[in-house]
């Protein structure tokens, strides 16, 4: 499993997009990418050693479960010819662009019309998801800017938790997709484009060519990919950026 690597490319992902969707304040990008970082690791939930799957015990158990298997009897209509002989549970369904549209759409309109408590259950999840995947340093950073950003707008916070909404259903569609580009640079690739019909294939697995391709938990991921994204996940972070700048800027001219 990725899970590391696909929670540090979803925190990535956060940032470098956060800007895009409207998000201006410190706090609210690092909200926004440690939201994305945690759902860059639902896609894996159709396997029953996943960290989501195993996140919450029995209730995240019981939604593995439930999707391995909607997983598997949609395969099991939908395959084409030349689709390989699988059950379709892990990396199907959950591992494809429709998926993560679905989610995110899902998720903006439970979002906007359930309320402030709902945006706080959705943000809650996905932090709980990315602090078992990065450890427990990303827990009270990821607090201390939601703090942060209560403050900012009080006392108008609960009207800022509905708007909100919006940018919530990205993060959970943004943390899918990273996750599902992560798993198609495998061996195994990823059947990114379902249903889509390519080569006599339903549930065609994207994947690069042979040479550019990594296996899981080898030294391409835990000595190139996770140190490189380790860095990133620092420089996008705003403000970093140009104060490191600066930084060199003045020791150069010193």
């Amino acid at each position: 499993m990725m899970g590391r690597t696909h929670a540090l490319t979803g925190w990535c992902a956060g940032l470098a997009v956060a800007p895009a969707v409207g998000i201006t304040t410190l706090s609210q990008a690092l909200v926004f990418a440690a939201t994305t970082a945690g759902y860059a690791l639902l896609p894996d939930l159709d396997h029953p050693g996943a960290r989501a799957s195993k996140l919450l015990g029995p209730v995240t158990g019981g939604l593995s479960w439930l999707l391995r298997n909607a997983s598997a009897a949609l395969y099991s209509v939908t395959k084409g010819p030349r689709d390989e002989r699988k059950k379709g549970g892990h990396r199907h369904l959950s591992h494809t662009l429709l998926f993560a549209l679905l989610l995110g759409g899902a998720t903006a309109a439970g979002t906007a019309f359930g309320g402030p408590w709902v945006v706080v259950g959705v943000v809650v999840f996905g932090l709980l998801l990315a602090e078992d995947a990065l450890g427990d340093w990303l827990l009270p950073v990821a607090c201390g800017a939601v703090v942060w950003w209560v403050v900012e707008n009080s006392p108008d916070v609960l009207a800022q938790l509905d708007s909100v909404s919006g940018w919530l259903g990205i993060a959970v569609a943004l943390g899918c997709f990273t996750h599902c580009l992560g798993d198609a640079l495998t061996e195994s690739g990823c059947p990114f484009l379902f249903p889509i019909p390519i080569a006599g294939e339903t549930w065609y697995e994207l994947r690069p060519p042979k040479r550019l391709r990594f296996r899981t938990g080898d030294k391409v991921e835990t000595g190139v990919l996770f140190p490189v994204f380790s860095v990133l996940a620092v420089l996008l972070i705003p403000g970093v950026w140009p104060a490191l700048l600066g930084f060199f800027d003045d020791v150069l001219n010193q």
